[in-house]
Order: C-alpha cells, then structure tokens, then sequence
C-alpha cells in the first residue's frame, strides 16, 4: 500500500488551521527556555487541530497532506519552538508507517486515531548500546500475558505522547512495540542535559512488567537490514528543525536591530539599521534560512515521489537517502554559522540571557550530533566513488554489496 501522491488540502488551508497556534506557541518560547517548562499546553493545542494526521487521509479525518506540505509546516512550528517538531519526530515515520502498510483492521485502527489527534512518541534507544542489534529490553511471555521490561533513554516526544514506540528482543527477534504512555509499570523521567533542545523531554523511560497485548507488537520494528525510507525521514526532520532555527534567528535579529537606537562613534550610520554592514548580516542571515528552507523541501520531494510510487523500490530509497544526506551537510553548515553570525549586529547587549539569542545557536549544535555529519561526509564520498552501500537502519554486517562494501 501507498501513499497518496495529491494532497487533499492546500497550503493556505493548512495555513490557516495552524499559523495563529505557531504565533501562540512563539510568544512563550523564551520564557519556557528561561524556567526548563516542557511546552505540554503547546503540544495540547496542536493535537486539539490535529496537526499529527497532517499526513492522515482524509477518510480517517486527516489531513491529506504531501510529504512537502508536512515539512512545510514542521519547519514553521520550529521556527515558533524548535523543541516541538523534534519531539514529534517518530509521531510522523509511525504514520508513515501505517499508510505503507497492507490494508487491513491494524492499519486502519492506527490511521484513525491519529486522525483524531492521537500522538506517538519514542522509546528505542538504550543507554550504552550502540547497535540496534543489541537491546537489552525484554518482550517475554508470563502465562497467557505479554510483559515488557527495559530502560530507554532519548526517549524523544514521549512525555507529550499517547503511546510510546519501543524496541525490544522477543525470543531473540527484534520487535517494535506500541505501548499505551499511561499503563502501570512505565515511568518516565526529564533528565535529558543536553545544552540545547531541552525542552523535547528526550530522558529515559522505564518499563517493568508492563502489560502488552499482542496487537501491539508490530513485528520486527526499527533496525531492520536494507534500504528503508525512514532514515532518511527522520533525518529531515532534524533538517526542518534546522531550517526553522534559521528562520526565527533571522527573525529575531531583525526585530532586535529594528528596535535598537544605540551603536559606536566608529559607525557608518547614525542608527544600527541604517548601517550597510548591520545590513549585510541581516542579509546574510535571510539567505541562511531561505538556504536551509529549500533544502528540506527538496529532499521531501524526493520522498514524495518515492512514497507515492513504490515504496519498496530500492533505486528510489537510494535516491532519498543521498538527498538527506547531502542536505545534512549543507543544512548544518549554514544554520551552525548564521545562529552564530547574527551576534555581530550589536554590542555585548545582544548577549542578554533575557534575550537567549544563544538558545539558537545551542538548539541548531544539538540537532546537528543526530547521525554525525562526519560519517555522512564520508559514506556520500564512498557511494559515488565505490557504489558502496549507503547507512541505512542496518547493523555492520546486516548487508554488503557483491563487492563486499557495507
């Protein structure tokens, strides 16, 4: 089953639903970094307008969006808070998921509640294992139970979610798991300290002997060998993070300039907005997030016309996958030195931890370390020159070309 390749809604209809809750949700961001208040009233509203079924059809009372349209509107949300669309990351591939998946009574019982505004956040990563191939959390029978047992950390979105998607070993076989956010036996916990982003409650998740039904394992989950289009998803999404940082850093320095009356006797202008290099900076910071804006939507083009096709054909996942990737480097560079660049419009006032200009530049370095841009850089150049494998979900010897790359 696939996709849908036309939107059943228009930008400006979507626009209309969703701008006024953005321009809400902005008002309060600095104060929200300021007190560490995880945006719980912010992501309500969102799910009130169900902006989790923008890629629901219709027929489950969704939206109907193209993938573009999605990103278009993740990558305004992080313009407004940055820390939301990340948090969602997973919500988005979940339903991807579910649209891809054979006709049936489980795909449609999932498309349904999204479409109601039903959120999925994450649990699948495991503090110090490093391969998908090695968790520690249990899925096992208990008479006629299923029970859960495990710790996650970068449990990303999952404090603001309805259920939470897990990965587990069941009998040697990994499983991805559904698992109901309020059931006995879940704890969850903010303790993530990283310097940015720290309002996308990524801490750790707790599961003892939580009940699971069977129809909620939702059979081999993430990590499985070859080419998928979720990684490259989920990387774009980090890259409208990105774009969106850009975006309200651009904003924000124009507003500050805008209003500021005070500059240096060596000054080429009477007023800071007037000055020509002042200017400049500004300029420089619009072509950044236009830069980065642009980048994203191409990449979701890509994948929509792979999500609409076939979604299996592995020439068309190649494609994506190379797109996000290349996208990564030039996403990360742009953002990292227009969130840093925008500190030149002014003196040491524009430092002001009332202002938390610095909050940009911290959230765009912290989403920038999700799949290191190092790794990409160099399995691009080893694709092109080598045909080597590009990094999929796989672990190291899941797959290997007839020429023995990986």
């Amino acid at each position: 089953m696939t996709s849908t390749a036309v939107p059943s809604v228009t930008d400006a209809e979507l626009d209309a639903v969703f701008t006024p809750i953005y321009e809400r949700i902005a008002v309060g961001a600095v104060d929200r970094e300021v007190d560490r208040q995880l945006p719980y009233d912010e992501v309500a509203e969102l799910r009130a307008a169900r902006f989790g079924a923008l890629r629901v059809p219709t027929e489950f009372g969704g939206y109907g969006a193209s993938v573009r349209q999605l990103f278009r509107q993740l990558i305004e949300l992080a313009a407004a808070e940055s820390n939301i669309p990340q948090a969602l990351r997973v919500h988005f591939s979940f339903v991807e998921d579910q649209l891809l998946a054979e006709p049936g009574p489980v795909r449609e019982r999932w498309l349904r509640a999204a479409g109601e505004g039903v959120l999925v956040g994450n649990a699948i990563t495991e503090p110090g294992v490093g391969a998908v191939d090695r968790y520690r959390t249990r899925l096992t029978r208990d008479g006629d139970r299923l029970l859960l047992n495990g710790i996650k950390y970068y449990s990303t979105g999952s404090l603001y979610a309805d259920h939470i998607l897990t990965a587990a070993d069941r009998d040697g076989e990994r499983v991805g798991v559904l698992v109901d956010a309020k059931a006995d036996g879940v704890r969850q916990h903010d303790d993530w300290d990283g310097f940015g982003q720290r309002l996308t409650a990524s801490g750790t998740t707790e599961f003892t002997d939580v009940v699971v039904s069977e129809e909620n394992v939702l059979g081999p989950g993430y990590g499985v060998a070859g080419p998928t289009y979720a990684t490259s998803y989920l990387q774009l999404v980090q890259l409208a993070v990105l774009a969106g940082i850009a975006q309200r850093a651009e904003r924000d320095a124009r507003d500050w300039v805008s209003r500021r009356t005070r500059t240096y006797t060596h000054a080429t202008a009477d007023l800071p907005r007037h000055d020509p290099l002042v200017q400049q900076v500004i300029g420089r910071l619009s072509a950044a997030a236009f830069a980065a804006r642009a980048s994203v939507l191409a990449v979701a083009d890509v994948l929509d016309e792979v999500l609409a096709g076939d979604a299996g054909d592995e020439k068309g996942l190649v494609a994506a996958e190379l797109a996000a990737a290349q996208a990564q480097l030039t996403v990360i560079d742009t953002v990292l030195a227009a969130t840093s660049q925008l500190f030149e419009v002014g003196g040491a006032s524009v430092t002001s931890e009332r202002l938390r200009l610095d909050r940009h530049w911290r959230n765009a370095r912290t989403v920038s370390v999700h799949n290191p841009a190092i790794f990409k850089a160099r399995a691009i150049g080893d694709h092109l020159l080598n045909g080597a494998d590009l990094p999929f979900a796989w672990s190291a010897g899941e797959r290997r070309t007839e020429g023995g790359a990986r």
